[in-house]
């Protein structure tokens, strides 16, 4: 199939054309004659799939069928609401490269710089509007946006903006919004609460799930090293030393954990930026260009900061933490051995982490292999203590008397 196969415009063809594209993926197969068809769809596909071009492009097409109408200021017409700033400006970006042959005037708004360059663009008049929703709802309740005339409203990555607290926001959003607008829901993964959100804002919406999970893990070769949780820093530093060259994206789980990690590898002569909640837009900014021109080889990311973000070429992903949801796993490593490239995931796993590997290599549906030549192998004792939770915990459940056990279980989780 072709992208003239799904009946778009020839402004659109043009600059798909141009920006090297020449087959739609799935998503796109699937979404763009539904969103089209001005139907409500719920898409659930990983990142990297497509997602942005599968609704970007029925949109260009519905707002620029429309230019005809009699002239007067723009007026924001799609809105797509973005839980990070990364992803927000990537998606505008998108809209931009799309739809530059459209004359369609895109914006992207978001939290964390002065909103006047922002307000400043809105009073000239945009007709499609990316924002982030703290940003949105501010300059909405200042009378810098108007949505009255909203047709389309997008929900992108909607599991993220779930976990990161701004499921309220989006709930008000919606209620500013036309009664009558066309909704699309994108995310990743579909769990109950985005399911809640779904059921109660969409009208019968059409659901396209694409089943990717394990395609990405198996196109990045995977290692995995078993570690007590004092030696990660040690065993990370001697992979960098020994076996690890190239752009590397290392994962932790917390904004401290990426600080720390950082001063010990400046410490040992590294060149390293991060990327978390903390930083404001400009320094994240920075420290993506200096990751991808080269003035640094290592970017340490929490997986909220990095969700969105587009890095091409990644050679070496390290989970330094291990994540406890699988999709996350996935998420992580198919940020390299992308476009046939190869790419090498190296996972760090302590004793309190393993049922996290049991649960993704279920979900991955295959085993990641384990290297045990390293100098900080993971004490069969604390294997042990792992297996002995669930006995620990009928125990408690069972009385015991103890208060100082209690503390001592609170503390090895």
């Amino acid at each position: 199939m072709s992208f003239k196969d799904l009946q778009l415009i020839n402004p659109l063809l043009k600059s798909i054309e141009e920006q090297g594209y020449s087959q739609p993926t799935k998503v796109q197969q699937k979404a763009i004659p539904k969103v089209l068809e001005k139907k409500d769809v719920i898409v659930t596909a990983q990142t990297g799939t497509g997602k942005t071009a599968a609704y970007a492009l029925p949109i260009l097409q519905h707002l620029f069928k429309k230019q005809d109408a009699p002239k007067g200021g723009k007026v924001i017409k799609a809105l797509i609401v973005s839980p990070t700033r990364e992803l927000a400006l990537q998606i505008g970006n998108n809209f931009k490269a799309y739809g530059r042959h459209t004359n369609l005037r895109t914006t992207v708004i978001f939290g964390g710089i002065s909103d006047k360059p922002q307000i400043d663009v809105l009073t000239k008049g945009v007709d499609i509007l990316v924002a982030t929703p703290g940003r949105l709802i501010d300059l909405q309740k200042q009378g810098f946006v108007d949505l009255d005339q909203v047709e389309i409203l997008v929900l992108d990555e909607a599991d993220l903006m779930l976990d990161m607290g701004f499921i309220d926001d989006v709930r008000t959003i919606e209620t500013l919004c036309p009664k009558n607008k066309q909704i699309l829901l994108f995310s990743a993964t579909m769990p109950f609460k985005v399911e809640q959100l779904a059921n109660s804002i969409l009208k019968s919406p059409k659901r396209i799930e694409i089943s990717s999970t394990s395609t990405t893990a198996i196109t990045v070769d995977q290692y995995l090293y078993y570690v007590p949780k004092r030696n990660k820093i040690e065993l990370c530093l001697h992979l960098l030393r020994n076996t690890i060259t190239g752009n590397i994206l290392i994962f932790r789980r917390t904004k401290f954990g990426v600080n720390k990690l950082e001063t010990t590898l400046v410490k040992n002569g590294y060149k390293v930026d991060t990327i978390h909640g903390d930083k404001s837009q400009t320094d994240r900014q920075e420290a993506l260009k200096k990751f991808k021109n080269g003035v640094v080889d290592i970017l340490i990311a929490t997986d909220v900061a990095a969700r969105g973000i587009d890095i091409s070429e990644l050679d070496i992903v390290i989970n330094f933490d291990m994540p406890n949801i699988p999709e996350t796993y996935v998420h992580r490593i198919g940020r390299t051995g992308r476009a046939g490239q190869n790419g090498i995931a190296y996972s760090l796993c302590s004793a309190d982490e393993k049922n996290y590997i049991k649960t993704i290599q279920q979900f991955i549906q295959q085993e990641i292999p384990i290297e045990e030549n390293h100098p900080y192998p993971l004490d069969p004792k604390a294997k042990a203590i792992v297996h002995k939770s669930k006995e620990s915990k009928s125990k408690h459940k069972k009385g015991r008397k103890s208060k100082a056990s209690k503390k001592k279980k609170r503390r090895w989780y």
